[in-house]
């Protein structure tokens, strides 16, 4: 038994590094097409970023409604704090809306 495991902590290892390289490439490929690109685009690139972060908590042992409820908090103490995003234009609790199932 203890063979497997080890084959299971080096494979979640690996996935792990592989999940984080991903994560970057996504970053890098979304500042290089800040410009140039258009909303499909940019929404596809976003929407891999989120997904890679998301499992990327899934394999460092946290499920995804821990970060969900993680989120929810961040922006509630953003948005209590007064943050820019919120002040200037609402996004924070836009946001946070969407999360509770109040979609606008």
């Amino acid at each position: 038994m203890g063979k497997i495991r080890e084959i299971d902590i080096a494979k979640n290892l690996r996935t792990i590094e592989w999940l984080k390289a991903e994560l970057l490439e996504g970053v890098a490929l979304l500042f290089k097409s800040l410009l140039k690109t258009n909303a499909d685009t940019l929404s596809d690139i976003l929407a891999t970023i989120i997904m890679i972060a998301y499992l990327l908590g899934k394999r460092l042992g946290l499920n995804f409604a821990s970060i969900d409820a993680k989120i929810k908090s961040k922006l509630k103490s953003q948005i209590s704090e007064e943050h820019e995003l919120e002040e200037w234009y609402g996004d924070l609790s836009s946001l946070l809306n969407y999360f509770e199932g109040h979609k606008r």
